[in-house]
């Protein structure tokens, strides 16, 4: 379900509950934020480790800064703690980088190859340096700049399944969902996660129909590669969509517009 109203902070049955039970664990590996301390409620955290478990992903996916004359990879990657390591190195390979803002509030920011100054690139992988080294970009933009080569996301817990759940929101799901809308993802393309081995579940996850299961899912001590249980969505449910969601949502009213779907005088 799509919803900018913030998860609850007790645990509930399923997901919720084993969300919880996730955080209690996380608090001996994770890293505090700098406005939410170890509320994971309000973030997914960085963790000890993750410098490698991006170096896993980033050596299997066999991204590397382009030749003369090359094309540059190109990602999104979701703008959790826990992958500020993982931008920072794009960023410093010379990546084409997309990262949403937080909660998608002001849309996307593009990084293009080359356009953090020299030295610049673990500042520009924080959020506030997001926002500040980041061009801001339209969906038409990002349509215009063509398909990602792989998407990567955070997750509070993810299961060996590849389902995963993230802080209650529902983002990256419909930040999926958009990109498919515009033909920039589809089944093909590689979903991962970067996450501290405490974050694996053994015991399997329920999957909804609005979940983008992972292909990977990379840890400081292994790199687990899945079969995914079911097909992504392809297409925004425009029914759980109202006016008070595409308001805050930039991107999501952009593209109920140029799909003829805001109400007249929206």
């Amino acid at each position: 379900m799509y919803t900018s109203d913030p998860p609850a902070d007790h645990p509930g049955p399923g997901a919720a509950r084993r969300r919880h039970e996730v955080w209690d664990d996380l608090r001996a590996v994770a890293l505090p934020d700098s406005r939410f301390h170890l509320r994971f409620a309000a973030f997914i955290p960085d963790f000890e480790g993750s410098a490698q478990a991006a170096g896993r992903l980033l050596q299997r996916l066999g991204l590397k800064a382009p030749g003369p004359g090359g094309q540059a990879p190109h990602m999104m990657v979701t703008p959790d703690n826990s992958l500020t390591g993982l931008r920072q190195q794009l960023i410093e390979t010379g990546c084409s980088l997309v990262v949403p803002t937080f909660n998608l509030a002001r849309g996307f920011r593009h990084f293009a190859p080359g356009s953090v100054p020299a030295g610049q690139a673990r500042f520009a992988s924080w959020l506030d340096g997001i926002e500040h080294f980041g061009a801001p970009a339209s969906l038409a933009a990002l349509a215009a700049l063509g398909r990602f080569d792989a998407v990567v996301t955070g997750s509070s817990a993810v299961a060996l399944s590849g389902v995963r759940f993230g802080r209650g929101h529902g983002y990256f799901d419909l930040e999926w969902r958009m990109f498919a809308e515009l033909g920039i993802v589809d089944e093909h393309t590689p979903v991962a996660t970067v996450v501290h081995d405490l974050q694996v579940l053994e015991r399997p996850l329920m999957a909804s129909p609005d979940d983008v299961p992972v292909d990977l899912i990379a840890t400081p001590s292994r790199l687990l590669t899945v079969s995914r249980p079911h097909p992504r969505p392809r297409r925004v449910d425009w029914a759980l969509v109202d006016d008070s969601l595409a308001a805050a949502i930039p991107p999501l009213d952009e593209l109920r517009r140029n799909l003829g779907l805001a109400p007249a005088g929206a």
